[in-house]
């Protein structure tokens, strides 16, 4: 490809078509990701659920599944046509969402959040990719930054959309005859889902571009014939029983093995002692039981350190496979200090962002008496504004910093996480509820600033080939542990407390550690980042 045409192509105005299209397809990931937020009170009340399952639905039911299969999503955006994956994915969860409309129990809710999750997998790896090739290096934070927007505006336009659905079809059906039946909550499902399947066939038709097109870094070889196969294949290096086979197939040394083994073993314990502990904690007017088995009970904290147990086991696991089959790959993600640095860190982040995010609404409404259609104008808008210019002003300045200092990036992800923490600690101090939006507003406006920064620097780490497995290990970490814990520790500590005020702001906790991360991470990137293609050359990557 000659130069002018690559330069032509790359950020130019058809790149900048796909990013909004992009954007727009996070919006809807992140609408029917969020939409439990202000429909839970409602959902609780009908279906008698307490808040650790309110919790588990948010967060754990839906990452479990969301991280694991991102995991081997990712790998088909790498060797697929990633515009398909997405719109598979998308038409996947759209539909699931408007499904979550027929559950008439925890587990069939349940259900439909392991097929939201699954379906909105796919996206992020594979949107990352393409941003990484339509656009150059030095504009690469700007670029993922406006994509990274659609989690705050999707998150917004949830609050605010689920609002006025249930504030108006309560107040049109106050004495019945609703439609089919449907109350508020299941009517916001059906009405947020079904959109997603119309914007999943303009997604469909956009152009592919050649993989490393905008760093002058093809990918050489055929491509990959059997792409679904390959995805299956992940799978197996990650879901048990078949780590073990897959692992022997690859020609795994004995000592792997039985390191995975005795990681299946470990995991399993250690699930079993946090559902005992955890289980002790919680009052027994509040300790939900599921099902009875063999005379034991499975309650939400079995359910809850179950999952934590199977998918934290499937990424050990994933990482062993990694390093038999693609050494290059495991190189650079897992024998790189600052890319598990800079995970570890927006991880946490999103930890603490995940919490508050899926208990925000019932807070304003238990302690501040919000209404429906006034919370989804407060928080929702505050969201929506807050995440597109953070998110936005983040890649800007973080894309001019990084031209000053190889490390600039970082340093502003850095500031964002340090001055939001005491607008946060003094909203939940106030009772005044146009006070608590307008801080709740400027925390997600200071915090967002973060996410074009990190995402770009896990970008920058790899080469372009591996670019959806990155973006697949990040959302991994942000949604695995940082969605899978944030929403259902809150739950928990609220259940054994009593007060949700305080469980939400012991999530601030985790602050000090996300910025030893980040301080750490700094100081390692400008080697890291240098060294990238010599360390996969060493690996056996051919370049």
């Amino acid at each position: 490809m000659a130069a002018s045409e690559r330069t032509e192509r790359v950020g130019g105005p058809y790149a900048w078509y796909v990013l909004i299209v992009l954007m727009v397809v996070y919006v809807f990931n992140f609408i029917d990701r969020s939409i439990l937020t202000i429909l839970g009170p409602y959902i609780q009340k009908d279906l008698g659920l307490s808040d650790g399952q309110i919790g588990l639905l948010s967060g754990t039911v839906f990452a479990l599944f969301y991280g694991l299969f991102g995991l081997a999503l990712g790998r088909l955006a790498d060797t697929w046509v990633r515009t398909w994956t997405i719109a598979l994915g998308l038409s996947i969860w759209s539909g699931m969402t408007a499904l979550s409309g027929f559950a008439t129990s925890f587990g069939t809710l349940a259900l439909a959040r392991v097929g939201v999750g699954v379906g909105e997998a796919s996206a992020s790896p594979a949107a990352y990719s393409l941003i990484g090739d339509w656009f150059p290096k030095e504009k690469r934070a700007t670029a993922l930054s406006v994509y990274s927007s659609g989690i705050y505006i999707g998150a917004g336009l949830s609050i605010l959309i689920s609002g006025q659905v249930v504030g108006r079809w309560a107040r049109a059906y106050a004495h019945g005859g609703a439609p089919f039946g449907l109350t508020a909550w299941q009517a916001a499902f059906f009405i947020i889902g079904l959109p997603g399947l119309v914007l999943a066939v303009l997604v469909a038709v956009m152009r592919e571009p050649p993989r490393g097109l905008a760093d002058g870094l093809l990918t050489k070889g055929p491509r990959e014939p059997h792409p679904f196969a390959k995805m299956f294949a992940e799978l197996g290096t990650i879901i048990l029983p078949f780590t073990v086979f897959t692992l022997r197939r690859d020609g795994a040394s004995g000592r792997v093995i039985r390191n995975n083994i005795v990681g299946m073993v470990v995991a399993a314990v250690v699930a079993v002692a946090m559902t005992r502990w955890t289980d002790t904690l919680v009052p027994a007017a509040k300790l939900k039981v599921l099902a009875t088995i063999g005379g034991g009970a499975i309650t939400t904290n079995a359910i809850q350190w179950t999952a934590m147990a199977i998918g934290v086991f499937g990424v050990f696991a994933w990482s062993q496979s990694l390093s038999v089959r693609d050494k290059p790959l495991h190189e650079l993600i897992w024998r790189t200090p600052t890319m598990l640095l800079v995970t570890g860190a927006g991880t946490l982040i999103s930890l603490g962002s995940y919490a508050v995010g899926a208990w925000i609404f019932i807070y304003a409404f238990r302690f501040l008496h919000a209404t429906p259609e006034g919370a989804g104008i407060g928080l929702g808008l505050g969201a929506a504004f807050g995440g597109l210019i953070g998110t936005s002003l983040g890649g800007v300045i973080g894309d001019a910093w990084k031209l000053r200092s190889p490390t600039g990036r970082l340093k502003l992800t850095l500031i964002a996480t340090i001055f939001p923490v005491p607008i946060a600690l003094y909203a939940y101090q106030t009772n005044s509820l146009p006070l608590f939006y307008l801080c709740y507003f400027l925390v997600v406006l200071i915090g967002t600033l973060w996410l074009g920064g990190v995402t770009s620097t896990m970008q920058d780490l790899v080469l372009p080939r591996m670019r959806g497995t990155a973006g697949a290990m990040f959302f991994m970490g942000t949604t695995l542990i940082g969605l899978g814990n944030g929403p259902y520790l809150v739950g928990l500590i609220s259940d054994i407390t009593g007060n949700l005020r305080l469980a939400i702001v012991l999530t601030y906790l985790t602050a000090p550690l996300v910025w030893l991360c980040l301080l750490a991470a700094i100081r390692l990137l400008p080697a890291a980042e240098a060294s990238r293609v010599e360390r996969a050359r060493a690996a056996g990557e051919l370049i």
